[in-house]
């Protein structure tokens, strides 16, 4: 009997027994570049383009340190992640390994709440891109912006899945290179002394000035944490490329080990850049800080210029988390944990089902922007927070299982185990309770688990019926 977790010779990746008639099947059509990239598709955009600005106005300058621990984190998960992918590569990904070590009821609860997290995401995503809109267009309604995306990412992810990677690839390289472009200029400027168009001036020393580098304390530094912790989310997309990888036991272990480095240095080396040229109480959330800058520099063609770039960004974010949701999707229709017609692929090897379902839940997105325009992004980004630490949670436990079950080594074993996993499990726990801790997330925690209390509902349902199904056969 073919399993999930055999490769075919042909490239192809098979379905269980149950779906032999779901054919064709995805097509492994994805090398290394295109995983690096959709990886920082997912993690570079919405979170650094925009949300980093709430982050600042949280924290002040010590966001920075916020950044660092939070991608100190990620990389454990990362790598614990890389590591059960590369001894067991699949289009399930973590959902299926929380089936194997931790349980049915874990992968079902997880697979889900990561298409929960991937929606959420696209949906905090398509509202910062009706928000780019506005610096052009600010008498149009967000949700005419929002409903154009939409459809484009739909055209894009129903092709075949190397027409997504090529385009994911240019989409982040654009973003990437704007990245190190504002760096590098911002270097530049700084070593030049340009004042602002204010009059204020800039420098490092705007980074402890202003009331110090932690000018509202430790309380801060917590609060900025959970908006931290959604910008690093969706980089976990990285292992549901491992089912359509071409070599997935070289290119994922060579992708995360750069791909969380990169990024910790874009959003740290970016950031510190940012308040060292604009002083930390002057950055608003009105748009993205990059184009706050050059505004302020008296550039406006630059502005217009980084606007598109971060334009792009979330047309890059929304892709990734398109085909993220989409895969996993397929994965729980294989595993038996979501229905039948989300295991069909069309000619090309592409889950429509699953594609078309996450583009009509992005609809939600326009529905929120029409009404609650000012509160969108942060009730989306502290729910969408919930969501990714949960997968985190799962991620890392089921690792756990694993190396507790498995005694041999890999090649790509998580350094510094245990402790730098036990570690990273008290740092995920310690989010969530800053979710439920501070006001203006607590609805995000009341959010997941009222989620969590309708996916338990419903695997017991499942279970149920599936009991009754087979006594009466």
């Amino acid at each position: 009997m073919t399993t999930t977790d055999e490769r075919s010779d042909s490239g192809s990746i098979p379905v269980s027994s149950s779906y032999q008639q779901a054919e064709p099947t995805l097509k492994r059509g994805l090398n290394m570049r295109h995983i690096r990239f959709i990886a920082l598709g997912s993690a570079i955009g919405t979170g650094l383009f925009y949300g980093s600005s709430k982050a600042i106005q949280a924290a002040g300058p010590i966001v920075l340190l916020a950044y660092i621990v939070a991608g100190a984190a990620v990389y454990v998960v990362m790598r614990s992640l890389g590591e059960m992918a590369v001894r067991n590569p699949v289009s399930g990904s973590f959902g299926t390994y929380a089936t194997r070590y931790l349980g049915p009821f874990a992968g079902f609860v997880t697979g889900w709440t990561f298409v929960f997290e991937m929606i959420v995401v696209a949906i905090a995503d398509v509202t910062a891109f009706a928000v780019y809109m506005g610096f052009w267009f600010p008498g149009t309604p967000k949700w005419i912006w929002i409903v154009a995306v939409i459809l484009f990412i739909a055209g894009i992810n129903t092709r075949h899945v190397k027409v997504f990677g090529e385009l994911e690839f240019w989409l982040s390289l654009v973003k990437v290179g704007a990245i190190i472009a504002m760096i590098g200029g911002g270097v530049a400027l700084l070593l030049m002394g340009m004042s602002l168009s204010d009059g204020t001036s800039s420098g490092v020393e705007n980074l402890w000035g202003n009331g110090g580098f932690a000018p509202k304390g430790i309380e801060g530094l917590l609060a900025s944490l959970t908006i931290v912790v959604f910008a690093f989310g969706g980089i976990e997309t990285i292992g549901i490329t491992a089912g359509e990888a071409a070599d997935p036991s070289h290119s994922i272990p060579k992708a995360i080990n750069t791909v969380p480095w990169r990024i910790l240095l874009f959003y740290v080396g970016t950031l510190a850049i940012i308040m060292s040229l604009v002083p930390w109480d002057t950055i608003t959330g009105e748009a993205s800080p990059f184009v706050q800058i050059f505004t302020a520099l008296g550039l406006p063609a630059a502005a217009d210029i980084l606007n598109l770039v971060v334009i792009t960004a979330a047309i890059s974010a929304i892709n990734a988390d398109t085909f993220g949701a989409g895969r996993m999707l397929y994965g729980l229709a294989l595993e038996g944990h979501a229905p039948r017609s989300f295991a069909k692929v069309s000619n090309s090897g592409i889950p429509w089902m699953s594609v078309a379902v996450m583009c009509m839940a992005l609809g939600v997105g326009a529905l929120l922007n029409a009404l609650i325009p000012e509160r969108a992004f942060v009730v989306i980004a502290s729910i969408a927070t919930f969501a990714t630490v949960w997968v985190w949670l799962m991620i890392m436990l089921s690792h756990v299982a694993m190396r507790r079950r498995v005694k041999d080594h890999s090649n790509f074993d998580v350094p510094l185990w245990p402790y730098a996993s036990w570690l990273t499990i008290a740092f995920i726990c310690c989010v969530v309770v800053l979710l439920a801790w501070f006001p203006d997330t607590r609805t995000a925690m009341i959010v997941g688990v009222v989620w969590l209390g309708v996916l338990a509902l419903s695997y017991r349902l499942a279970r149920r019926r599936q009991n009754r199904t087979i006594a009466v056969s």
